[in-house]
């Protein structure tokens, strides 16, 4: 429990625009996916909201972590282990689907939204969030990987496959997470400026900026 809470603690501290993004307390009785739990923190805000609650990850770890984490509290949730390219479920069976920072590192980000859009039910919302490719982070490494290492006319994208977390992660800008989402009927994004945009910035320098250049872009798109 005590390694749970800290866990909680440091993610939202970290993130805290998450709870502003999910809006957890409001989709009480709704029934809710989540596509790659991994530790659990926010599918607990969804059972701790009384959402009824599926959750899939591509590793076991994620699923175990996950159930133990719900059963310290008495919550439930059915979760599986499978890969998002193809969800075990029929068409129009969720009124959410929430996926924060997970499909960017699919190798078909693509198929995964289609398939959020299928088990979606009409009017139902996908929230999530992923990696912003004109950001102030992308730039502190590009400046690190390209610039300084005499290879300028490498991509940004390219510095992000190669040099944030697993090989293959992929960072967007407004309009290609646009055409990610191509088949939903409205999609609104909101990006936010995080800490690993601002690390080692001066604290009065961090309120100057917009959050146009963040890391994180955000989304709610509707089915």
């Amino acid at each position: 429990m005590e390694w749970f809470e800290r866990i909680e603690e440091q993610r939202y501290s970290v993130e805290p625009f998450i709870h502003q993004v999910a809006q957890f307390t409001r989709h009480r009785g709704k029934k809710v996916l989540e596509v790659g739990v991994g530790a659990g923190t926010d599918h607990l805000q969804w059972a701790r909201a009384g959402c009824q609650c599926f959750g899939v990850d591509l590793t076991e770890a994620g699923i175990e972590t996950t159930r133990k984490r719900l059963s310290c509290y008495g919550l439930e949730s059915e979760l599986q282990r499978v890969d998002a390219e193809r969800l075990p479920y029929s068409d129009a069976t969720f009124d959410i689907v929430y996926s924060w920072g997970v499909i960017h590192h699919s190798e078909r980000p693509d198929q995964i939204a289609a398939e959020i859009h299928r088990v979606l039910k009409p009017g139902g919302m996908f929230i999530g969030m992923v990696y912003g490719r004109h950001s102030l982070l992308v730039l502190k490494l590009w400046v690190r990987q390209a610039l300084l290492k005499g290879r300028p006319w490498r991509s940004l994208a390219d510095i992000v496959w190669h040099n944030v977390e697993s090989l293959g992660t992929k960072a967007y800008t407004s309009r290609e997470i646009h055409g990610l989402l191509a088949e939903f009927s409205s999609v609104a994004l909101k990006p936010f400026i995080t800490s690993y945009d601002v690390a080692k910035f001066p604290s009065w320098l961090r309120h100057l900026l917009p959050d146009d250049w963040g890391w994180f872009i955000t989304f709610k798109a509707v089915r």
